[in-house]
């Protein structure tokens, strides 16, 4: 039976603290922005991003007779023109999709890749780590991007249109301009100085040196030519072509203002890096949770393990019977800090180390890990990762392994059609504004997805999977998840955040499985991150919650953070309509939409 006690005090605090707040009633500069909605449901198939114009793009798609992937590249494409701090063609992603005339789940790998010629002292200067920041925005930060080769082989896979009929609504955004938020101005304005330095950025995201105006119209004509030469010539033009050549130029001698005085280390991808690139065909991940089938995407990311290793360890240690909220909570914690300490050990890009995929989602190496949690106290963190290979019985193996720091930029999305084809995407530059160069003429950033990498063993002595190498992509922490139920889609989800990805999508699909609340209830809940860390990651409104105190008497420190992740996502109701779902506050609030709201 399926705890329901969390459920009013969850939807009391959510609305007492602005969380719920409805669309329709918003005042100007609280709750969703003008023109977005989070909550739509109806028929012939649903979109939900963070951004009105990307949602709307992925809906003309779909009520022009495009499937569910048509309608993704098409939202992608606009979000790389309305949301260019977080993704575009110069970073990459991960797809996940669900093809209703197979009942398969397949994903793609689109992750960024190293240069042939990196190796793991990539960053590294007399023989000590480069300071972050310095690392970041450099040509040395820049992977292969992957975003464009994602969207081709999406299409040929699964798709109905050709890449230039789903890159025209968002070359008319690029062309005509979107309205500038809140939001895009403040993400501006956290990257003005590196921005200022790299005179193609400056001339594109600070129009006559100033952020651009809240309710201005900001223009991307660079941006639209670029798009219209891929829907053209393909993506060879950026594997193989004239864009690629920029690329390269560009990352190989970052365009600095001489004036500046700030140095931008030259990056070793090269033209046949580009060429020699490839997306994967995957497998995904796979785990049985409360009867329903939940995929995700495997390593080179860690998010499908890691979500599915924690729902293993929550399976194991009967939480969803718990009555208690703070009961609840404890073990959704542990689980998460226990799965962590695996993923920080194990997970890094199978072509290029041993990663333990199948071992690390057995049940009964969940159920190995559950015997740690003790219900009266929290464990205490770095925990020891266990072995995967020789699961102990209640045991953890050798040195704990240090989380490494995550940029919290990213984007996702979330499309079904009438046909009940569904995909889960997302796609990233890192950190925001990625590395901070624009390709001069083509009017998007690079990413700085090698940052990613660990720049030196996290801790001495103990093997770290995810060190640079050449061709090697970087381990990430994307989770887009498809769940199924009896072989149907039953819902979709994922989020941006770094490594709060992985606890975003298991908060909100718990939520929803465990916990009795809505899709969109379990989205706008307020969130907590543990990521075998010393402290637990909790917004204002967890902190704020009766069940916070109750966790700091079993020994939870928290800290607090504004906000973590910004989820969407899609729900096939009994009765055949779908339910599209985002964020009515975080990140500025999200865009749900429905081809027919009523039939």
């Amino acid at each position: 039976m399926r705890a329901r006690t969390r459920l009013v005090p969850l939807l009391a605090l959510a609305t007492a603290t602005g969380l719920l707040a409805a669309p329709a009633q918003a005042a100007p500069g609280g709750g969703a922005p003008p023109g977005k909605q989070p909550v739509a449901v109806g028929w012939g198939g649903a979109v939900a991003s963070v951004d009105a114009d990307a949602t709307a793009a992925g809906l003309e798609v779909l009520k022009h007779g495009g499937n569910a992937v048509d309608a993704a590249v098409a939202t992608a494409a606009a979000l790389g023109v309305t949301e260019p701090y977080s993704a575009g063609i110069g970073g990459g992603g991960y797809f996940v999709h669900y093809d209703a005339r197979t009942g398969k789940v397949e994903t793609i790998d689109g992750r960024e890749t190293a240069s042939r010629h990196a190796d793991s002292s990539l960053f590294l200067e007399d023989g000590k780590p480069l300071p972050f920041d310095q690392a970041v925005t450099s040509g040395l930060s820049v992977g292969v991007p992957g975003t464009a080769a994602t969207w081709q082989r999406a299409l040929q896979r699964w798709g109905s249109r050709s890449l230039g009929q789903v890159l025209e609504p968002a070359e008319r955004i690029a062309d005509r301009g979107f309205t500038v938020d809140q939001t895009f101005q403040d993400q501006t304005a956290a990257n003005r100085a590196r921005f200022q330095d790299f005179p193609a950025s400056r001339d594109l995201f600070l129009p006559g040196g100033q952020l651009p105006a809240v309710g201005s119209t900001f223009r991307n004509p660079d941006l639209a030519a670029t798009y219209r030469e891929l829907g053209r010539r393909g993506t060879d033009a950026l594997y193989r072509g004239p864009i690629g050549a920029d690329v390269v130029r560009t990352l190989q001698h970052p365009p600095v203002d001489p004036a500046s005085g700030r140095t931008a280390r030259p990056g070793k991808v090269d033209a046949a890096d580009l060429a020699a690139y490839r997306v994967r065909d995957q497998t995904p991940t796979h785990v049985s949770y409360r009867g329903l089938d939940v995929y995700g995407i495997a390593p080179s990311s860690s998010g499908g393990t890691t979500v599915g290793e924690a729902l293993n360890i929550l399976a194991a240690n009967g939480a969803a019977e718990l009555t208690d909220p703070a009961a609840y909570d404890h073990r959704f914690l542990e689980a998460s800090r226990i799965a962590f300490a695996d993923r920080n050990r194990w997970v890094g890009d199978p072509a290029a180390v041993q990663v333990p995929t199948r071992q690390l989602l057995d049940p009964g190496y969940g159920a190995a890990r559950a015997c740690l949690i003790d219900p009266d106290h929290a464990l205490t963190s770095p925990l020891a990762p266990g072995d995967p290979y020789h699961p102990a019985a209640c045991g953890s193996t050798g040195q704990p392994a240090a989380e490494p720091y995550e940029g919290q930029s990213t984007t996702h999305l979330t499309v079904a059609d009438r046909w009940g084809d569904v995909v889960s995407y997302t796609l990233t530059i890192e950190q925001t504004g990625g590395s901070g160069i624009t390709v001069p003429g083509r009017g998007f950033l690079l990413n700085n997805e090698l940052t990613d990498f660990n720049f030196a063993p996290l801790t001495p002595g103990v093997p770290d999977p995810n060190l640079p190498g050449p061709g090697k992509r970087p381990r990430s922490s994307i989770s887009p998840t498809i769940v199924l139920k009896d072989g149907e889609p039953y819902l979709a989800l994922g989020s941006p955040g770094g490594a709060t990805i992985i606890t975003t999508v298991l908060q909100v699909l718990t939520g929803r499985v465990d916990r009795g609340l809505t899709l969109e209830q379990a989205i706008a809940a307020p969130r907590a991150s543990q990521r075998n860390g010393a402290a637990t990651q909790a917004e204002p409104a967890f902190l704020a919650s009766p069940e916070a105190a109750k966790l700091q008497a079993l020994g939870h420190v928290f800290a607090s953070t504004p906000e973590i992740g910004a989820a969407t996502g899609v729900e096939r109701l009994p009765d055949g309509r779908w339910l599209a779902a985002a964020e009515p506050v975080r990140r500025g609030g999200g865009a749900a939409g429905v081809v027919r709201p009523s039939r």
